[in-house]
């Protein structure tokens, strides 16, 4: 096969560009996928819900997680003290996260979700997952497993 000819399965999903040596690079299809996966947010919760996707991300953490600290989300997100407090008070200005002072340490507060708070993230995980079901309808539902197994794996690797 001549080097100007590419095979279907590796260009570029639209624009059909030959991708080269950037098709076998994980961070450039972790970020192709991620154009689907930002896609997919946009119209299930961040439109509907009026969630930026790390608010929904901080909320739904805070929700599976009661009582956690500022801290210790910043230290998951790999963020910032001041971004997780700015995120925690955008959710907290909308009634769906309460900062509850710490029994012994003054200076020590644990986050919950409201009830309102709850059901969002209930909402919003049940939807983003509907969407992503319809939109990655090439993979089957083995596959999906395997990716997103995969895709912990690689966070995991990440220090700290």
């Amino acid at each position: 096969m001549s080097k100007s000819r590419s095979l279907p399965t590796d260009t570029t999903p639209a624009g059909r560009l030959s991708e080269a040596s950037l098709h076998l690079l994980l961070g450039y299809q972790l970020a192709q996928a991620t154009i689907v996966t930002d896609a997919v947010f946009a119209a299930q919760v961040g439109t509907p819900f009026e969630l930026r996707p790390v608010e929904y991300t901080v909320l739904a953490l805070i929700h599976e997680n009661p009582d956690v600290s500022a801290t210790r989300l910043a230290k998951a997100l790999a963020v910032t003290a001041p971004n997780i407090a700015a995120w925690i008070d955008r959710l907290e200005k909308r009634g769906l996260v309460q900062r509850i002072p710490h029994a012994t340490d003054r200076r020590a507060q644990h986050l919950r979700a409201t009830k309102e708070g709850a059901a969002l993230a209930r909402k919003a995980t049940e939807s983003i997952l509907e969407g992503e079901q319809g939109a990655l309808g090439s993979l089957s539902k083995g596959e999906r497993m395997i990716l997103v197994e995969l895709l912990h794996k690689l966070a995991t690797c990440r220090a700290g």
